[in-house]
């Protein structure tokens, strides 16, 4: 079984890049592969500088736990069973909307990260991308 390449990750960030513009929100939205790396990353025209870091770390904890951002963030608040977990992996981990692994055949390969909008933004441009995988 293939992991995330470059033309899987182009076809993701593509596909992300439309929904985006359809919503008028430019994003930053990053691809990795199976071991967290990104392959991709693409900064739309005058989305925030500050979300490159975020979408890229998104596309990692996605990877690395095999959960969306959106739903670790529910189990990662106060008195939640995930509690604290942003500061492990050298504080790589992000716990909103935006993050969701990639899967082929049923197991992760890899994982898109989007940010520059509003959680429901990240996460609704993140479906989009993860669709074309």
């Amino acid at each position: 079984m293939a992991g995330v390449n470059l033309a899987d990750a182009r076809r993701v960030i593509a596909a992300a890049e439309k929904k985006a513009q359809e919503i008028g929100q430019p994003m930053n939205i990053a691809v990795a592969d199976e071991g967290g790396n990104i392959v991709a990353h693409v900064r739309m025209d005058g989305a925030w500088i500050g979300s490159i870091d975020i979408s890229m770390k998104k596309a990692f904890t996605a990877r690395a736990f095999d959960i969306t951002t959106k739903d670790l963030a529910t189990h990662s608040q106060s008195g939640g069973q995930f509690f604290g977990i942003h500061v492990s992996n050298d504080c790589k981990i992000m716990i909103f909307a935006g993050g969701i692994p990639l899967k082929r055949d049923g197991k992760v390969v890899g994982a898109i990260g989007v940010s520059g909008g509003s959680g429901e933004q990240d996460h609704a441009v993140a479906e989009a991308g993860a669709a074309a995988f």
